[in-house]
C-alpha cells in the first residue's frame, strides 16, 4: 500500500508565558489531512539551524500558511511598518529561503495568506502594507468583533482567469471566497501569472510560471471549513495529488 505523502506545514513562532513556541494553525493542519489527504509535519521556524536539503528531501510538499505576522518590508525595499506591526523574523528567516528552494526543486507548493505574500517577495514582488488605504482598493480585512464563523464568511468574488492552475482543476470562471487580509500584492513578482482577481483589480491568486510541479498561492482562505467548500476542497485535493504524485517518485 502507497504511503500517506508528507506535507511540511510551517509555524509561527508564539511567546506562551516566558517560552517561545512553535506554532501552526489547526485549520491549516486539518485541511492537510482533510483536504489533501496527507500527513502534516509542522516546521520549527528554526531560520539557519534548520538543514533545509535535508528537510526537502524528507517531504512531499510544503503549506505556507497565513499568519497574525506580517513579512518584514526590507525584505522587499518596503518602507519601514507602522508601530506596534506584529512581524515574526524568525519565520521569514525560515519560509523566504525554503519556499523558492522548495519551487525550485519541484516541491509542490501552497502559499496562502501570508504565505501567498511570501511567494510574491521571494520571487521579487512588492507588497500594499494597508491596502485599504489605497485609492481604488477595498477594505478586504475581516470585521474584527465578530465572531471567528462570520469572519471567515464569503466576502466577495474573484474572477478566476482562463488557461491557469485554477481553471484547470475544474474552478468556475467567478468564485466567492473570504478576506481576512490587511496587505496585499502591489507590484506582482516576475514569473508569476495571475490566477485570479478581486473585483477592485487585486490580485488574490498566482501561480508559478515554468514551475516543475504544483506552485500555488491564494491571497483567500481555502482552508477553513476545507470539506464544505467545493471550491476550497477542489484547491487541496489537486495539491494533495501533486504531493501524492512526488511521494510515488520518491
Amino acid at each position: 500500500m502507497s504511503r500517506l505523502p508528507i506535507i511540511g506545514v510551517t509555524s509561527d513562532t508564539k511567546l506562551i508565558g516566558s517560552h517561545n513556541y512553535y506554532a501552526a494553525g489547526d485549520k491549516y493542519v486539518r485541511a492537510v489531512v482533510l483536504g489533501a489527504q496527507a500527513l502534516p509535519l509542522i516546521i520549527p521556524s528554526l531560520g539557519e539551524l534548520l538543514d533545509q536539503p535535508a528537510l526537502l528531501d524528507s517531504i512531499d510538499g510544503l503549506l505556507f500558511t497565513g499568519s497574525p505576522s506580517n513579512v518584514e518590508p526590507h525584505h522587499y525595499s518596503g518602507p519601514a511598518s507602522d508601530p506596534g506591526t506584529l512581524h515574526d523574523p524568525a519565520r521569514d528567516s525560515t519560509t523566504l529561503p525554503l519556499l523558492k528552494a522548495a519551487i525550485a526543486a519541484g516541491i509542490p507548493v501552497l502559499g496562502i495568506c501570508r504565505g501567498f505574500q511570501e511567494m510574491n517577495v521571494v520571487f521579487g514582488g512588492t507588497l500594499h502594507q494597508k491596502v485599504h488605504e489605497v485609492e481604488g482598493l477595498m477594505d478586504h480585512r475581516e470585521p474584527q468583533d465578530s465572531p471567528v464563523e462570520q469572519q471567515f464568511s464569503p466576502r466577495h468574488d474573484v474572477a478566476v482567469q482562463p488557461d491557469g492552475v485554477l481553471a484547470a482543476i475544474g474552478l468556475p470562471t467567478q468564485i466567492t471566497v473570504n478576506s481576512i487580509h490587511g496587505q496585499g500584492v502591489e507590484r506582482l513578482a516576475p514569473g508569476l501569472r495571475v490566477e485570479a482577481l478581486a473585483p477592485d483589480g487585486l490580485i488574490e491568486s498566482f501561480s508559478v510560471e515554468g514551475a516543475t510541479s504544483f506552485a500555488l498561492g491564494v491571497q483567500w482562505h481555502p482552508e477553513w471549513q476545507v470539506r464544505s467548500n467545493p471550491n476550497y476542497l477542489a484547491i487541496f485535493q489537486a495539491f494533495g495529488e501533486a504531493c501524492r504524485k512526488r511521494a510515488g517518485q520518491r
